[in-house]
């Protein structure tokens, strides 16, 4: 088993085949509640068994906390640990961008899962209802990572590709070539054309 980033177009379709099986066809979750409107701000994760697209999850991320959600496993891969990787995965994610507080929605009968990850209900009150299902508010608070991504991270580990921040990237190598003179990257004035 192994967990990705999802980077491009192939890697979004396998995730959101995966939830058109689960929620769409399995749960008969409505299209516009299932797609949002939020995969496009989110980091997506893919979880494999051999070759096979498993599990998804999406995670979103806000002032002092990140939200995993949407957490979805193919049928036939239920019995695998494939969802505990994928979890394990985008927490230490989430936490080496240096945060903190995991918020998430246990749906019923899954609270004990995501205790696994520290997960703990929010407290009476903050169950509630959608697509169908009952959820609670969970939340997990972590201690900071000593290679959280920050300021101090340097200029290269900050627009390395999301997730692989300890491989040197693209822009890396771009700064071996010479640099261009100040006046080599001013812009251009055009002329306007004369119409006849």
């Amino acid at each position: 088993m192994r967990v990705k980033v999802a980077r491009g177009a192939d890697d979004l379709l396998m995730v959101y085949a995966i939830r058109a099986a689960v929620f769409l066809a399995e749960q008969t979750c409505p299209y516009a509640e299932e797609f949002d409107g939020n995969d496009q701000c989110a980091t997506h994760f893919i979880g494999f068994v051999g070759e096979e697209p498993a599990c998804s999850l999406r995670a979103r991320y806000f002032a002092d906390f990140a939200k995993l959600e949407r957490l979805a496993v193919r049928k036939e891969f239920r019995r695998t640990r494939v969802s505990f990787d994928v979890v394990r995965t985008a927490v230490e994610h989430v936490r080496r961008k240096g945060f903190r507080r995991i918020y998430g929605h246990a749906r019923e009968g899954l609270e004990k899962f995501w205790a696994h990850f520290g997960g703990k209900p929010m407290g009476p009150g903050r169950e509630f209802v959608f697509s169908d299902y009952r959820y609670t508010e969970m939340v997990a608070e972590y201690d900071a990572l000593a290679n959280a991504i920050d300021l101090q991270s340097g200029p290269y580990m900050i627009v390395r590709p999301e997730g692989d921040w300890d491989r040197p990237g693209i822009l890396e190598s771009s700064a071996e070539r010479t640099t261009r003179e100040p006046q080599e990257n001013v812009v251009r004035t055009l002329k306007r054309a004369v119409v006849g």
